[in-house]
C-alpha cells in the first residue's frame, strides 16, 4: 500500500512536468489523466479503509518533524472520496467552461498545474497526522486554490478577491500554528495522537476553540466567512464548485478530527457549536435571499449549509456528554452525510450558474429571464439542485437534514432545561432556514429561467456543450442514489462513527436506531411518486401525440403590449424580507428623489447594493481605522532625497550612541 501511495507522487510530478511542454490541445488531457489516476489510487485506499482496512505508514520527517504518520482511517477516507469525485467532475466541466481561453496556453498551463496540485494537497491534508507537515500541506492547498481563484487576473476585482482570500487563509494558518505549538509544549509531540493525550490531562475548551476558529475560517462560520462572497464570484465556475464542494469541508474535517479526541466539556462545546451554527445558517440564507448575483447568492448558501453541518456536530457532542448514543449518531451522522450532499448539489448549482454566465456574460439575475426556452437542460439541472438544497424530498438534501432535525427533536428529551431550550430554538431556526432556502431558489429559478428576457443579449444564449453537461448528470445520479438508497450511505457512516474514539458510548448499540427504516420508507414512496409522474407524463404524451397544438400569447389582462419590465425582479421578490431583516442586511441606494413639482418626471437611474454586515460593521471599520492611523506617518515618505539622507544619518547616530554606552555590542 505504501508503494501505491508513493506512486501518486510519481504520477503527479510526471504530470506537472509534462504540462509545461505539451501543446495547448493536450494540456487538459494531461491534467485529466493525472487527476483521474491520483483519484483512482487514493480512492482505492480510502474505500478499503471505510470497509475496515485502514492504511498507515510512517515517514522520517527529520529533526524538526520527527516521525510523520500518514494514515487513511474511516474519517479521512470519507473526505478523500468526496474530494476525488468533486475534483473529477470539476475537471471535466472546466474543459468545456474554459474553451474560450484556448488562445491563452500559458494561462491554461498554470491553471491545470495548480488544479493538479490543489487536488493532491487536499488529499494529503486528510492523510497527514503530524501538525507541522499538516500545516505545509494546508498552506499549499491555500496558495494553489488562490491561484485558481485569480484565473482572470486582468480584472482588479479578481485580484482583490484573491488577496482577500489569501490573507484570511494565512490568519487561519497563524491560529492553527498557535494551536499545534500549544499542543507541542504540553505533550512534546506534533502528532495528532497527542490531542487525546492533551484533552485527557487539561481543560478541553481553550485548545478546541483555537482550532475551531482556525478551521472555521476555512469552513465559513460567521464572523469568519467574509472571503466566500468575494472568492466564489471571482473564480471560474468549476473552481467555485470544487471550492464550495470540498475545500470548505476541509475546515469541517479539521474540526471533526479535533472533536473526536475530546475527553470532557462536551456540553459546553456542543452548545457553543449549535448556537454559532444556527446563527451562521440564518445569516447565510438571509443574505442569499436578497443578493442578485447568482454566484454570490450561492456563496452565502454555502455559509448556510456549513451552519447546518455545524449544528450536527454540536448535537453529536451533546450526545456524547449526555451518554446518548442516538444523539451521537444522528448529530455526527447527519453532519457527515450533509458534507457529501452539499458537495454534490452545491457543485451542481455552481456548474449550472457557470453555464448561465458562459452564455449570457452576466451573473446579475435581474438582467436575465426566459432561459428555460434556450437552455432547457441547464434549467432542469438547476431546478434539481434547488430542490435538493432546499431539503425537499425526493432529493438527497432531505436525507441528511432529516437526520439533523431528528437529532434536535431527540434533544428535547434531555434533562437540562438550558439544552432543551437550545434544541427548541435551534429547531425553530432550522425551520426558518429551510423556508428561506425555498424562497431564495424560487426567486432565483423564476427570475433566471422563467418569464421573458429582461435585457437583450449580444449573443443569443443556447445550451452548453455535452462536455459541460455530462459531469452534472453524474452528480444528479449520485444525488438520486442517496435519495433512493439512503441505507447504503448510512451504513458507511455508521462504520465511520463506530470506528472512532467514543466506543464505550456506542458499544452494543444499533447505529441510528430505527431511523434508516423510516428514511427507507420515505425514499420508497418518493420513488413511487416519481414513477407515477413519469407514467402519467408518458400517457399524456401518447394521448396528445396527434392533437394539433396552437401557440398564442399569454393573456395579458387586456394589455396588448407586454413588457419585460412588468415582471418580478430578484430585488422585488425579496424586498419585504430585506426590510424585515434590515438590521442584518445593509442596503445602500443611489437615486434621486422625485420632487413634488415634477408632474412628468425625467428618466432616473436607481441602484442598490447589499453589504455584508460583519464586513461592513467590523472589518471595514478596523481597516479604515488602521489606514487613518497610518496616514499620520505620511510625512516620512515625503519624496525628498534630503529627508532620506537625514534618516540614514539619524540611524547611524543612534547606533553610535548605543555602542558608546554599551547598550548594543
Amino acid at each position: 500500500m505504501a508503494n501505491l501511495l508513493n506512486l501518486t507522487w510519481v504520477i503527479v510530478f510526471t504530470g506537472l512536468l509534462i504540462l509545461f511542454f505539451v501543446p495547448s490541445k493536450l494540456k487538459w488531457f494531461t491534467a485529466m489523466l493525472t487527476v483521474v489516476l491520483t483519484a483512482f489510487i487514493t480512492s482505492t485506499l480510502a474505500f478499503r479503509a471505510i470497509m475496515g482496512n485502514p492504511f498507515s505508514v510512517v515517514f522520517d520527517g527529520g529533526v524538526v518533524a520527527g516521525n510523520v504518520l500518514i494514515r487513511i482511517d474511516q474519517l479521512s477516507a470519507w473526505f478523500i472520496l468526496i474530494i476525488n469525485f468533486t475534483s473529477i467532475t470539476g475537471l471535466f466541466y472546466g474543459e468545456g467552461y474554459l474553451k474560450a481561453y484556448t488562445s491563452e496556453p500559458r494561462k491554461l498551463s498554470l491553471h491545470w498545474i495548480f488544479y493538479v496540485i490543489f487536488q493532491l494537497s487536499m488529499i494529503w491534508v486528510c492523510m497527514i497526522q503530524n501538525g507541522l507537515v499538516f500545516l505545509i500541506a494546508w498552506e499549499i492547498m491555500s496558495i494553489s486554490s488562490m491561484m485558481l481563484v485569480v484565473f482572470e487576473g486582468h480584472k482588479p476585482s479578481t485580484i482583490k478577491a484573491g488577496l482577500n482570500y489569501l490573507v484570511q487563509m494565512h490568519i487561519s494558518v497563524v491560529l492553527l500554528t498557535i494551536g499545534f505549538i500549544w499542543l507541542y509544549f504540553k505533550t512534546g509531540s506534533f502528532s495528532f495522537d497527542a490531542f487525546s493525550q492533551y484533552f485527557a490531562a487539561f481543560n478541553n475548551v481553550g485548545l478546541f476553540m483555537i482550532f475551531f476558529v482556525g478551521f472555521g475560517l476555512k469552513a465559513g462560520f460567521i464572523p469568519l466567512h467574509t472571503w466566500l462572497p468575494h472568492a466564489h464570484p471571482a473564480a471560474p465556475s468549476h473552481i467555485s464548485g470544487v471550492m464550495s464542494g470540498v475545500i470548505v469541508k476541509l475546515g469541517i474535517y479539521g474540526i471533526l478530527r479535533v472533536a473526536f479526541n475530546l475527553k470532557s466539556e462536551f456540553f459546553v462545546l456542543g452548545e457553543i457549536l449549535v448556537v454559532v451554527s444556527v446563527l451562521t445558517s440564518l445569516f447565510g440564507i438571509i443574505n442569499a435571499a436578497v443578493h442578485r448575483d447568482i454566484k454570490k447568492m450561492l456563496a452565502y448558501c454555502t455559509i448556510e449549509n456549513i451552519g447546518i453541518i455545524g449544528i450536527g456536530i454540536g448535537i453529536g457532542l451533546i450526545g456524547v456528554g449526555a451518554n446518548n448514543p442516538i444523539l451521537y449518531f444522528l448529530g455526527f451522522g447527519g453532519a457527515l452525510l450533509h458534507v457529501l450532499n452539499h458537495s454534490l448539489f452545491k457543485s451542481l448549482l455552481f456548474f449550472s450558474a457557470g453555464s448561465i454566465y458562459q452564455q449570457t456574460h452576466t451573473r446579475n439575475m435581474d438582467k436575465l429571464g426566459g432561459l428555460m426556452k434556450s437552455m432547457p437542460r441547464t434549467a432542469l439541472l438547476f431546478l434539481m439542485g434547488s430542490v435538493a438544497i432546499g431539503g425537499l424530498p425526493p432529493f438527497n438534501g432531505f436525507i441528511s437534514e432529516f437526520l439533523i432535525y431528528s437529532g434536535l427533536i431527540e434533544g428535547l428529551k434531555l434533562q437540562s432545561s438550558v439544552q432543551i431550550l437550545i434544541m427548541l430554538l435551534s429547531l425553530a431556526g432550522l425551520s426558518i432556514v429551510g423556508g428561506l432556502s425555498i424562497l431564495t431558489f424560487t426567486k432565483t429559478f423564476g427570475t433566471v429561467f422563467l418569464g421573458t428576457e429582461r435585457q437583450k443579449s449580444v449573443h443569443k444564449p443556447h445550451e452548453v456543450s455535452i462536455l459541460m453537461l455530462i459531469p452534472q448528470y453524474f452528480i444528479v445520479a449520485a444525488m438520486l442514489t442517496i435519495a433512493f438508497f439512503p441505507g447504503f450511505y448510512i451504513d458507511f457512516i455508521g462504520r465511520i462513527l463506530t470506528s472512532l474514539s467514543f466506543r464505550p458510548l456506542i458499544s452494543g448499540v444499533q447505529p441510528f436506531g430505527n431511523y434508516p427504516d423510516i428514511l427507507g420508507n420515505i425514499s420508497f414512496y418518493s420513488f413511487v411518486l416519481i414513477i407515477l409522474i413519469v407514467v402519467f407524463a408518458l400517457i399524456r404524451k401518447l394521448v396528445t401525440a396527434r392533437v394539433t397544438r396552437t401557440i398564442s400569447p399569454t393573456w395579458g389582462c387586456g394589455y396588448t403590449v407586454p413588457s419585460s419590465s412588468l415582471q418580478y425582479t430578484g430585488k422585488s421578490f425579496s424586498k419585504s424580507l430585506s426590510k424585515m431583516f434590515n438590521f442584518v442586511v445593509i442596503e445602500r441606494k443611489q437615486y434621486d428623489e422625485l420632487n413634488r413639482t415634477e408632474i412628468f418626471p425625467e428618466v432616473r437611474e436607481y441602484k442598490s447594493h447589499y453589504f455584508d454586515f460583519f464586513e461592513y460593521r467590523f472589518i471595514k471599520f478596523m481597516v479604515n481605522r488602521l489606514i487613518y492611523s497610518a496616514n499620520y506617518f505620511n510625512f516620512v515618505q515625503n519624496g525628498r532625497v534630503q529627508s532620506y539622507i537625514l534618516y540614514g544619518l539619524v540611524f547611524m547616530l543612534i547606533v553610535f550612541l548605543l555602542t558608546i554606552f554599551r547598550i548594543v555590542r
